[in-house]
């Protein structure tokens, strides 16, 4: 399953991205499914907070927004859009998330977007909390490490608060 896993258009392009931004972290093939942070922090052996889920949404003008916030919690979308300076924040549906993206649910990478258009991105600033934080790879079986600064950069993030606590 590896090699194919590995061989997968959308995994080969987050493999550039992770090269192109010059982060050595390999890509691991897990057997498990990583779809949900749980999935993933269970089959790496890690803490769900660890997990750097890509979750997408869209202002009202129809730009693009990937809040990359930590499998430990749940985006507030009225948060994010006050942060962003917007009335709202508009939930998408796995169609626009794989059109903008290039990329289907449980697979969603904050790295190697095939369309290239402008986005907005935060990034949870709790992942700063841990050494390593995991990200998918473009499936749903592949992840890869980083740290918390060099994602930020590799994906042009601004630091936020994605989530009230107690959630």
């Amino acid at each position: 399953m590896s090699d194919a896993v590995l061989s997968r258009p959308a995994v080969a392009r987050v493999r550039a991205a992770l090269d192109a931004a010059g982060l050595a972290g390999e890509i691991r093939v897990l057997s498990d499914s990583t779809r949900t942070a749980l999935d993933a922090a269970a089959a790496l052996g890690v803490a769900v907070g660890q997990i750097a889920s890509s979750i997408v949404f869209r202002t009202i003008a129809g730009a693009p927004v990937l809040v990359i916030t930590s499998g430990a919690h749940r985006v507030d979308a009225d948060l994010v859009a006050a942060t962003l300076g917007q009335a709202a924040l508009e939930r998408v549906d796995a169609d626009y998330v794989k059109a903008v993206s290039g990329f289907s649910i449980g697979g969603v990478s904050p790295l190697g977007w095939a369309d290239g258009a402008e986005r907005i991105v935060l990034i949870d600033e709790d992942l700063a909390d841990y050494d390593v934080i995991w990200a998918a790879a473009g499936h749903p079986h592949a992840v890869f490490p980083t740290t918390f600064a060099e994602l930020r950069e590799a994906a042009g993030a601004r630091v936020a608060t994605v989530a009230r606590a107690g959630r």
